[in-house]
Order: structure tokens, then sequence, then C-alpha cells
């Protein structure tokens, strides 16, 4: 770690400490930075699911995961379903799918996805 590496970290916050942290831990070969997701390709993504949102019970069933990778968010969204096994905020994992333009967020929708292991040395 050089010098101006050091002097960063000691003045940098608390979320840009988190942020840098993030963007190591889900740097993964085939995986593109959510920052750099073109709408209208196919992307594999990896990070961490920071929050769930389900929709009210009067409407269509869904699911949105916000994933995160350090260097921006994704909403995966799981039409159809009122629940998604395994995926909980804190869970790490690799999604794949269509990237769209979901009011001006970058979205997929019903991606693939995978669940990493748990304190595992592929979630490092």
């Amino acid at each position: 770690m050089t010098l101006v590496d050091r002097v960063r970290r000691l003045t940098a916050s608390r979320t840009e400490l988190e942020a840098d942290e993030e963007r190591r831990i889900s740097h993964r070969p085939g995986c593109c930075p959510v920052r750099d997701l073109v709408p209208r390709r196919r992307a594999t993504v990896a990070g961490k699911v920071a929050a769930l949102t389900y929709r009210p019970k009067d409407r269509t069933p869904a699911v949105t995961a916000r994933l995160t990778d350090g260097t921006g968010t994704i909403d995966l969204i799981f039409l159809g379903r009122r629940e998604v096994r395994g995926v909980a905020p804190g869970r790490r994992l690799v999604a794949e799918g269509m990237i769209c333009d979901e009011n001006g967020r970058p979205a997929m929708f019903n991606p693939n996805y995978r669940l990493l292991p748990r304190g595992s040395a592929e979630e490092r």
C-alpha cells in the first residue's frame, strides 16, 4: 500500500471504506461492476443484498432484492413470488440476466442467481 493510499484510508469516511471493501470482495472473474452496466445487454453481477422489498398482497406478487457491489446498486426483481429462498439482507450472491432501466435504476427481472456460501473463501 502506497503512502497516498494510506493517507486516503485515514481521511476516508466509513461509507467510502465500506464501498472499497465491497468492491474488493465483489470483484469476480466474469462479473461486471454495477457502475458499468448497459441497459438491454446481458450481464453477470456479484455483490451483497442490501435490502429486500415485498409488494403489497393486493398487487401482483414480487420481491425486489437491492444488490450492491461497492460501485453501485442494482434491483433484482423476482416477479410472481412472495419470497426467494436464501436471498436475505447481508447474503452474497451472483446474478445473471438482462439489464433493464427501471425508473432510472439498473434492474434485472427474474435473474438466474447463485448464492455464495457464507464465510467461505469464495465469499471473501
